[in-house]
């Protein structure tokens, strides 16, 4: 895939997406060197974005396979329209045809529902493939993705093998609920992307949410990184901190008080644990968002 650094900075200014000289160097480097691109970090720091940005840089399709705990090869690669399949049993033993020619008809491709894996296989372009939270799903699926991954080709034993015409480019995510197998590691380029500093989220605010007052985006950025030093259940996203900045907006806050922090911490903080330990520390984290 011939992408240049310069594309791959333009494609991230496009998408508005702000991060690292570092970050869009690993990404044009998984494009060049066609592999896996594996990001690490904690959820809700902008992993699943860069999926959805390379896609749009690429102008290509995002497939998205969403991983939980039982995902497997069937929800992941293809399954039988097995209705669909009966319908058509049914009408061709209506016509006496014998077992050979129905099968020949029910095991083709006409029957066959492809899932994620599969589509990013058979799709007639390069698309870009979000295996997303893989570390949700069991050992052995990541051992079946392992092999994938290694050939982009998958075998239908009714079909034969199916070969991939255009090698996908692949993003997999991960908030290490699990650790991932040193095997799958080997085989990507990796990413640790963590929470964004003070003034990248600050820049993050004013891109996304430009109508609010200057000063009120940097102290929402401030407040947001004291809050992560807390030990919460839950640290804020950087989704959470841009619902904040427009529900502060929204209500025409100027300026972080006591009085607004409570009335709309709970954009910022989903948990009740969470929220009683930030209300006893509300004086302190005001002081560092107001500095």
């Amino acid at each position: 895939m011939d992408v240049g650094r310069d594309t791959v900075r333009a494609g991230l200014e496009r998408s508005r997406y702000i991060t690292t000289e570092a970050v869009e160097t690993v990404l044009f480097l998984a494009l060049t060197l066609e592999k896996p691109l594996l990001i690490e970090g904690p959820a809700g720091a902008g992993k699943t974005e860069i999926g959805k940005v390379l896609a749009e840089t690429l102008h290509t399709e995002l497939i998205r396979l969403q991983c939980y705990e039982g995902l497997d090869e069937a929800k992941a690669l293809y399954e039988w329209n097995y209705q669909k399949q009966l319908l058509r049993i049914q009408a061709d033993r209506a016509q006496d045809l014998g077992w050979e020619e129905v099968t020949q008809h029910v095991f083709s491709r006409d029957y066959l529902l492809e899932r994620p894996l599969l589509r990013a296989i058979t799709a007639p372009r390069r698309v870009v493939l979000l295996i997303d939270e893989i570390d949700k799903a069991d050992e052995e699926f990541e051992a079946f993705l392992l092999e994938l991954l290694s050939d982009f080709q998958v075998s239908i034993p009714e079909l034969g093998t199916v070969r991939a015409a255009y090698r996908p480019a692949v993003v997999l995510t991960s908030n290490r609920a699990r650790e991932l197998s040193e095997a799958l590691k080997r085989r990507c380029v990796y990413l640790w992307l963590d929470f964004p500093g003070i003034e990248k989220e600050r820049e993050i605010v004013a891109l996304k949410v430009p109508d609010l007052d200057a000063k009120l985006q940097a102290q929402v950025a401030r407040f947001v990184h004291a809050l992560r030093k807390l030990d919460l259940h839950k640290q804020p996203s950087i989704a959470e901190t841009l619902d904040w900045a427009r529900a502060l907006r929204a209500l025409q806050i100027k300026e972080l008080s006591p009085a607004s922090v409570r009335q709309t911490l709970n954009l910022v903080l989903k948990h009740e644990d969470d929220l009683r330990r930030a209300e006893g520390k509300i004086s302190a984290l005001l002081a560092a968002a107001t500095k």
